[in-house]
């Protein structure tokens, strides 16, 4: 099952945010991400906030009338923010698997946003996608309805990890999607998980030629993480699968390194690499900075000027909410400053780019001459003269959290 909603206080029935969210909300850029909770399965690794169609009914909990939902959330949220608002730089359509909808419902939503926010020229409109989902009739649509990017969930090119995984695409039809996508003039992403029960290093270095043949703009590789309460959890607790150890993720990382920066692909974030500076995932960047975002959707995070809430989970409540005029909120909290600064050196370290050392407080810049002789953070960055930084290594990559930790002296 999805995982659990943090704990927090009350959220107001009307959306209502503190006035000191809202002061500078002009200086910061906003980002919307709609979420959809929809799958055909639920694949066992997965704790995402998605159902598949037979756990679902009722009013305003179906696929074919989940838009109108969003759409009214929107609606709540350009009200919110009001005026001072500014134009709209990011969207982003997770899930789940956003191409359930039909992609007229994809494209009134994003209509939406630029209705009620307004889209800037150079906006970022992705969705998320599994391959089979994908035709040249579908990029088109999404092509002709605004959307710049697509991120298809790939995962591997090897069938029995794909069966391991309960993925239900043909490793074939990943090729197709892409070409489609391609076809339409839309920038395309491929992601990938490593790490997989039963994946060999061969497997994996035969997924990420797989991945660079079909040259795309983007790529993402993600460790498979064990969540609690997932199929995947039990199966490794009652000993039927074996997850892999560290050293074998962590040789998987670096073959996945090198791969791709041999093939042209520099690492602007732990996970993600991009061919170029403008194929990066603006909207990704734009959480790892810290700035505002509203989420729309069941189960969905939201940040706005040090403010975070996050909605319901079940579609059906949430749609019962905001299609009464009330917030989906189901709780919040407003960040403290030690929390703000703990979220900047936990997200800002991911970055290629690394943390300016003036960010940093007095325990975290007495920790990065020893970070930098364990080989965990560079030395050239830290000396920089016009822009010194605590910037991760290739191993720093690996061990981020040890490095987080001890930037705050945790």
């Amino acid at each position: 099952m999805p995982s659990a909603l943090p704990d927090g206080e009350p959220a107001p029935a009307d959306g209502s945010l503190p006035e000191s969210a809202t002061t500078d909300l002009a200086s910061r850029e906003l980002g919307i991400y709609l979420h959809v909770p929809f799958c055909r399965v639920r694949c066992g690794y997965c704790d995402f906030n998605t159902y598949t169609a037979t756990e679902l009914g009722g009013h305003g909990a179906g696929i074919s009338t989940y838009a109108e939902a969003a759409i009214a959330e929107i609606d709540l949220a350009a009200g919110v923010l009001g005026e001072t608002a500014p134009t709209v730089s990011t969207v982003f359509v997770g899930g789940g698997t956003p191409t359930m909808l039909a992609t007229g419902d994809l494209t009134r939503m994003v209509a939406r946003v630029r209705d009620r926010f307004g889209l800037r020229d150079d906006a970022e409109v992705t969705t998320e996608a599994n391959p089979d989902t994908v035709d040249d009739g579908v990029a088109e649509s999404l092509a002709a309805g605004g959307f710049t990017r697509v991120s298809l969930g790939m995962q591997s090119a090897v069938p029995h990890v794909l069966a391991t995984l309960e993925r239900t695409h043909d490793p074939a039809g990943v090729r197709r999607a892409v070409r489609a996508v391609q076809a339409a003039g839309l920038q395309v992403s491929v992601d990938l998980i490593y790490g997989a029960p039963g994946e060999s290093l061969d497997d994996w270095r035969r997924s990420i030629d797989a991945a660079l043949s079909l040259e795309p703009d983007h790529l993402s590789a993600y460790a498979l993480v064990v969540e609690e309460g997932t199929k995947l959890a039990a199966q490794v607790r009652r000993g039927v699968v074996r997850m892999p150890d560290d050293d074998d993720e962590a040789e998987k990382y670096e073959i996945a390194e090198t791969s791709f920066a041999a093939a042209g692909f520099e690492w602007y974030e732990i996970s993600n690499w991009a061919r170029d500076p403008g194929a990066r995932c603006r909207h990704n960047e734009l959480y790892w900075r810290g700035d505002n975002w509203w989420g729309i959707g069941p189960g969905a995070h939201s940040h706005v000027g040090g403010v975070r809430w996050w909605n319901v989970k079940h579609p059906a409540p949430y749609a019962d909410r905001v299609l009464a005029g009330t917030s989906p909120a189901a709780g919040r909290e407003i960040l403290t400053p030690d929390q703000v600064y703990d979220e900047r050196v936990l997200l800002g370290i991911r970055l290629s780019e690394g943390l300016p050392l003036g960010a940093l407080q007095e325990t975290g810049r007495a920790a990065v001459a020893g970070l930098i002789a364990d080989g965990l953070l560079d030395g050239p960055a830290a000396l920089d003269r016009d822009y010194p930084a605590a910037r991760l290594t290739v191993r720093g990559r690996l061990l981020a959290d040890t490095v987080v930790r001890r930037l705050l002296g945790w």
